[in-house]
């Protein structure tokens, strides 16, 4: 009995507060010309409800916030409403983010139930209209945005809110003109945007040009981090997004990254800025020799840019606002904090930057950004930046978190892959791609190719020499350096594999590949595929990709391979790399028989003749039946519903398989040859019909005025005109031409699956 009555008044009490909590919702309480015994009411149920206060502080607020209020009584409400909020909101934070509920943080659900989110708004409106000039209204929007920005770390459902009123968006970045809530602001706006479900379209925010302009280095940097936030792919929650179809689709319909690039662009000396940012030192502290292992301390709880900007700008704002006198004997706030701390804000910071200058690069005007960058120094700066900031001696305490190639819990791993994304993006088909280079290295590339008797490339020759790499080495070479140093399951190999290769992407380059062989490059990552144990399928694939692009049509690779596998024990591991996953290898593959194809038609020099009878390699992919096998699993592991930017490689290498024995006039042979595996594997017409889809899909995909095909013609050395002629050649519907892929296929197998394209 006791236990039954001991339920029943907290039943009671629940009970009550609903009532309330109705009437409040109905207007019956909150709002102006409300009877005084309201407020009397509220304040009865507040103790045994554990409100403390917060309803009859919402109410004073909202009575408040009208034209003719009086200011200091709203600033004051406010305040007090804070400081509630402000504890929970910093618990939240160092608790990992806990779900919130009405026991873990009561004032916050409480401060939510009553409306509060709404009646806070109306005071940053009232008092923007009233005076921004006036002191008092900045201090009042800066708690006023405190508020809103401690409800939306506790409670996700405010923040949904905030982000789906395009009125308040639009205004929080209209309030970003101001220095004093300037931080406040940035710092709702970065949260709210992480919600929004639609992109927010630059070119409606209030004079954004002049906005920008406006901006201070350091807001300058916060204004990125918001346009990362704003330009990061949404989480697509379905694979079948992450097709070709679907993003073919989406691409034809959302023109937002044009936009985007084009409304920054027409912003006044903004790429400029940026390069400095990128580019600006951190002063090194003398004596600095634990500085690592302090930079590790306060990272493990300083992972928010949002605290270090706080920190940051109450060490400027003492700095500020000290008395001359005062600064005689006193030393700034700026000089106290640790040089770690400055270290961990700068890194911060050009995270965002490099983010948003990659986003800029792949775009359509990308020329116009690869000027600017290359004009402002960008690759220079960055060069004298990487041992000191961007790839400094590790500690042996300093743990890499190496697993996870996306973690984000330390601001230096994100900073390095950021940059490493950089110059991927920088070097990808691109000219300009040899800035990455010093002068000696320079005139090394042209000594090669005067030994060689080959003319230098083009783009090497209009090089402009001001804007190249100064010092001893260039930032391509220090970026092999630390890549050969890492260690063999580092997420860091990923991305610089990436990097190195998109400086040998695009037309192949004889002089560039013996630049890199010259290096070790080769024996480097020949040990991590065979010999260190790596199992990370993506290192393997960026591995195998880079081999490609450095051993293509290069007898001299070839033969440094030979000599690294040397064995028969160690070609078997290589082979058995390549085969445990063609999706990762095809890139290599097709580089191999692109070679074997070219060697094959140099016989009369004895050197080549060579190769091609030492090589165990090449002596591999001439035996007609292993091609086969290769080209039977290209086209069997992917179909147009699986089609995605990994894989749809399978279907460009069985291409150039296809297209090599249609110039030997042996197209007929490999087409009989899938028939009869067809047959042999009991499942006649599936595999040529598969395959018939999948170049109808080519030809839409490739043949888009939006698409660039020079990547398949300079990277095979086939023109695409050529490509184009096969396909339509494969897809003819003459059934009694013999390079047809219909004249394979019996009638009462035809067109399987053909309705799956029809998307």
């Amino acid at each position: 009995m006791a236990s039954a009555e001991g339920l029943e008044p907290s039943r009671t009490r629940k009970n009550s507060n609903k009532n309330i909590i109705a009437r409040i919702r109905h207007g019956h309480i909150t709002g102006r010309g409300i009877c005084r015994g309201t407020e009397a009411l509220l304040k009865e149920r507040d103790h045994k409800a554990q409100w403390h206060g917060i309803p009859v502080l919402l109410r004073r607020l909202y009575d408040k916030s009208h034209l003719n209020s009086d200011l200091s009584q709203i600033y004051f409400i406010i305040k007090e409403v804070s400081s509630f909020l402000s504890m929970e909101a910093m618990s939240f934070v160092t608790e990992d983010r806990k779900p919130a509920q009405e026991s873990t943080y009561p004032n916050t659900y409480t401060f939510d139930l009553f409306g509060g989110v709404d009646v806070s708004l109306q005071p940053v409106d009232t008092v923007t209209i009233i005076l921004l000039s006036h002191q008092l209204s900045d201090d009042l929007v800066k708690d006023c945005l405190s508020v809103l920005y401690n409800c939306c770390i506790c409670m996700e459902g405010v923040t949904k809110s905030l982000a789906s009123r395009d009125d308040f968006v639009m205004f929080l970045f209209t309030l970003m003109s101001n220095k004093k809530t300037f931080l406040q602001t940035a710092t709702l706006i970065e949260d709210i945007l992480g919600v929004r479900k639609e992109m927010i379209q630059l070119e409606d925010i209030p004079n954004l040009p002049s906005l920008v302009q406006s901006f201070n280095q350091q807001q300058l940097a916060n204004f990125c981090r918001i346009l990362s936030v704003t330009i990061s792919e949404p989480d697509m929650g379905n694979d079948d997004k992450n097709t070709l179809l679907a993003k073919n689709a989406q691409q034809r319909a959302n023109p937002f990254v044009v936009k985007f690039n084009l409304a920054l662009l027409n912003i006044p000396g903004f790429i400029e800025r940026l390069c400095k940012l990128a580019t600006r030192k951190v002063s090194e502290a003398s004596g600095a020799s634990s500085l690592l292992l302090e930079l590790q301390d306060w990272y493990t709880w300083l992972d928010n840019a949002p605290v270090l900007d706080a920190l940051m700008q109450m060490a400027a704002e003492d700095a500020e606002h000290m008395p001359q006198t005062d600064q005689l004997h006193a030393t700034p706030l700026r000089h106290r904090l640790p040089q770690s701390m400055k270290i961990v804000h700068e890194i911060m910071f050009k995270v965002e930057v490099l983010y948003v200058l990659c986003v800029l690069l792949v775009g359509r005007q990308r020329n116009q950004v690869h000027r600017m960058l290359a004009e402002f120094k960008l690759i220079p700066g960055l060069n004298n930046l990487f041992d000191k900031l961007i790839w400094r001696k590790q500690t042996s305490t300093h743990v890499l978190h190496s697993q996870n190639q996306n973690c984000d819990c330390s601001p230096e791993i994100s900073f390095k892959i950021q940059f490493l994304r950089l110059l991927q993006s920088f070097s990808d088909h691109h000219e300009n791609k040899y800035l990455l280079l010093n002068a000696q290295e320079l005139n090394e590339l042209s000594a090669i190719s005067l030994k060689a008797n080959i003319p230098e490339v083009e783009a090497l020759v209009n090089t402009d020499r001001n804007l190249i790499c100064d010092g001893k080495k260039g930032l391509l070479t220090r970026l092999i350096s630390v890549m050969k140093k890492e260690p063999p399951d580092s997420s860091f190999r990923f991305w610089q594999a990436r990097a190195v290769e998109s400086f040998l992407r695009g037309t192949t380059s004889y002089a560039d590949q013996v630049f890199l062989l010259k290096r070790g490059l080769l024996e480097h990552i020949l040990f991590c595929i065979i010999d260190s144990g790596c199992k990370s399928r993506d290192v393997l694939q960026s591995y195998f990709d880079l081999l490609g692009e450095l051993m293509k049509f290069n007898m001299d690779a070839f033969k440094k391979f030979n000599r690294y596998v040397n064995s028969d024990e160690k070609f078997q591991t290589f082979m058995t790399q390549i085969n445990s996953s063609l999706v990762d290898s095809n890139m290599l593959v097709r580089c191999i028989i692109l070679s074997l194809d070219r060697f094959e038609g140099q016989t009369e020099d004895m050197r080549v003749v060579e190769v091609l009878s030492e090589c165990r390699l090449l002596s591999y992919m001439a035996r007609v039946e292993n091609r086969l096998t290769f080209l039977f699993r290209l086209v069997n592991i992917i179909n147009v519903q699986t089609l995605t930017q990994e894989n749809v490689s399978c279907l460009n290498t069985s291409l150039v398989v296809l297209m090599l024995a249609r110039r030997r006039g042996t197209l007929p042979f490999y087409l009989n040859a899938l028939r009869e595996k067809e047959y042999a594997e009991k499942y006649p017409g599936c595999l040529l019909n598969n395959f018939h889809n999948l170049l109808r899909f080519w030809q839409r995909h490739y043949l888009n005025k939006d698409k660039d095909s020079t990547c398949l013609e300079n990277s095979s050395c086939i023109p695409f005109t050529y490509w184009k002629e096969t396909v339509s050649v494969l897809l003819g519907s003459d059934r009694t031409s013999l390079c047809a892929i219909a004249s394979y296929i019996d009638e009462a197998y035809m067109d399987l699956g053909k309705d799956f394209l029809e998307v």
